[in-house]
């Protein structure tokens, strides 16, 4: 049986108010199990990669405490069961409307004692304005509370924003800082399993992992359109929906790859 996802209308019509909605348990076993299964060795990898060049951090992975692991599908090809499935192209349909290409997608882990993230916007990282919000799908593998460091995610009416804006690097943690205000946005607290569906204008924040086990999401960015700065295109554009249909090429690794990641 294909796996296929039912997106309400109430759960869109709260994507077109407030940006955002949480989809529980939706991942099938198979495709938790891959997530997982694959999450330890790409931080295995960047602890590696990190002692050989004697880092404790790289642009806003600090080791142990929290990973930001990209493109790990091009190392890994059968996370594209996951990214380019039936149940990804429903979101997508949903969200995005009838187009959709595969953007960027990341694993993000906290160790335990693993740091809090600054409020930013994910388009915040693109750094530039010009370019439609994209759709961010935040995988729960593990059970998602306050205390191992869930996020916190801001809907548009609590703060009026619907628009890029520009970001600040905190120096200590190299993080981007979108937001200074002092509302908290509402707390994801979720099973494993779970998606959280927003767009890349919505603020969002997390806290520390106080716990002694490791906090493992995994995301899935997708866009309407090819995103690019100038003539390059930034992170990758393979499809997964055409004119509203399903399409199966991002199956298998495209002949050419992008030349440049946000």
């Amino acid at each position: 049986m294909k796996d296929r996802l039912e997106v309400s209308e109430t759960q869109r019509e709260q994507f077109r108010k407030e940006g955002y909605f949480i989809l529980e348990r939706v991942l099938p076993d198979h495709f938790l199990e891959l997530l997982r299964g694959e999450c330890q060795h790409f931080i295995d990898a960047k602890d590696a990669e990190m002692s050989a060049q004697g880092d404790e951090q790289q642009g806003i992975t600090q080791k142990g405490k929290r990973y930001f692991i990209a493109n790990c599908f091009r190392q890994q090809p059968r996370l594209r069961r996951f990214l380019f499935s039936e149940l990804m192209a429903d979101v997508c349909r949903a969200t995005l409307g009838d187009t959709a290409y595969l953007f960027w997608e990341q694993y993000v882990v906290k160790g335990a004692g693993g740091t809090s993230f600054s409020w930013h916007q994910d388009s915040g990282y693109v750094g530039d304005p010009d370019h439609k919000p994209y759709l961010t799908c935040w995988c729960a593998l593990d059970d998602m509370n306050e205390a191992n460091g869930t996020v916190h995610l801001m809907p548009f009416s609590h703060v009026g924003i619907r628009t890029w804006v520009k970001h600040v690097r905190d120096e200590a943690s190299n993080d981007l800082v979108g937001y200074y205000g002092k509302d908290p946005g509402i707390t994801v607290e979720c099973p494993a399993g779970s998606i959280a569906v927003f767009t890349s204008y919505n603020f969002h924040a997390s806290g520390p992992n106080t716990t002694d086990a490791l906090r493992r999401v995994y995301l899935a960015q997708y866009s309407c359109e090819p995103i690019r700065r100038g003539e390059e295109l930034w992170g990758n554009a393979e499809a997964l929906l055409v004119d509203g249909e399903y399409v199966t090429t991002g199956l298998t690794p495209p002949a050419l790859e992008p030349k440049t990641p946000p």
